[in-house]
């Protein structure tokens, strides 16, 4: 066990920040801390990381205690490394200076570190001249020259297009598998943890409401909420679900790509196509199925508005 969190809580004037939030991390866990805005997620992360006390509770790295700023003169842990979304470079300055100022390593393990965040071709630009994407492989860098044992990440990707955000995230993939590193990253994007994490970690208003792995979060969430952050989803009561032919007492969240939808299937229920979108890798079908319309998925292109299909709920 590297991280354990027990019962940490906080307030925000009358409102809870956090309360009495409990979850372990292993040593090159990968975990992802998913919710809504304000729902605790960066609060969190700055109280891991000692840069906010909590008003209870305590957070334990490799066995002891990580103080909070009220207890030390120097904010924060020195083995763990924490990027805010809005972290900041020295100006005018070329990126070789910046980050020998910060660098405890040798030179061989200070240019691996270069290489996994692909920042070799930039050590001689300044740090005016370089893109987002750019600026923030160069802060993650500046991060882990320090040889921390654990990585905190806040909203990494946000503000950065698809192209610079997908090379940020094969280096936060690199980071963990090369470096052996622990992570732990805030993200509002289900793309962003479903495909890296190992853990998911839930928070509404400040509690965990599921902890889980990704499959686990995705497949089976415990409620609407859960499921609503993770992709699209329909909530199925017994009475709709015993017309296609499914027995339940409750209601059940069902994914689009559970909907199966053809035009000659037998033993299946007709309904009829309400629109049609193409999302590149699948068409997101809208079906109106007697009194319920049902979103579901498909790469087939052969569905247009108006068409009388069958659809039938996969197991």
């Amino acid at each position: 066990m590297l991280l354990k969190i027990v019962n940490v809580s906080r307030t925000n004037g009358n409102d809870f920040a956090l309360g009495k939030v409990n979850f372990i991390l292993q040593k090159n866990g990968r975990v992802a801390l998913a919710g809504e805005t304000g729902s605790g997620k960066s609060t969190l992360l700055k109280i891991i990381g000692g840069l906010l006390d909590a008003d209870t509770g305590e957070v334990i790295f490799r066995n002891r205690k990580v103080l909070g700023p009220s207890q030390q003169l120097v904010p924060g842990h020195p083995e763990i490394a924490y990027l805010s979304q809005h972290f900041d470079l020295p100006k005018f300055l070329r990126v070789e200076q910046v980050l020998s100022y910060a660098n405890s390593l040798s030179r061989k393990q200070a240019d691996e570190i270069y290489s996994v965040c692909r920042i070799e071709h930039l050590l001689m630009r300044k740090t005016d001249e370089l893109s987002g994407g750019e600026r923030q492989r160069i802060a993650i860098a500046r991060l882990l020259i320090t040889k921390p044992k654990l990585l905190l990440l806040d909203e990494p990707y946000s503000n950065l297009d698809s192209v610079l955000k997908n090379i940020l995230k094969s280096v936060i993939q690199e980071i963990g598998t090369k470096l052996n590193l622990s992570i732990i990253l805030v993200s509002h994007d289900p793309a962003d943890t479903l495909s890296w994490a190992d853990q998911i970690i839930v928070l509404k208003e400040g509690k965990i409401v599921q902890d889980g792995s990704p499959k686990e979060i995705y497949e089976n969430p415990v409620n609407e909420y859960v499921a609503g952050l993770f992709g699209s989803y329909m909530l199925l009561s017994p009475v709709a679900l015993k017309a296609f032919g499914k027995a339940s007492k409750t209601a059940q969240i069902i994914r689009p790509e559970n909907i199966e939808v053809s035009k000659t299937k037998a033993k299946a229920n007709s309904g009829k196509v309400l629109s049609v979108v193409y999302y590149g890798t699948h068409y997101e079908i809208e079906i109106k199925v007697g009194k319920w319309k049902l979103l579901a998925n498909t790469k087939e292109n052969q569905f247009v508005i108006g068409d009388k299909v069958k659809v039938k709920i996969s197991n």
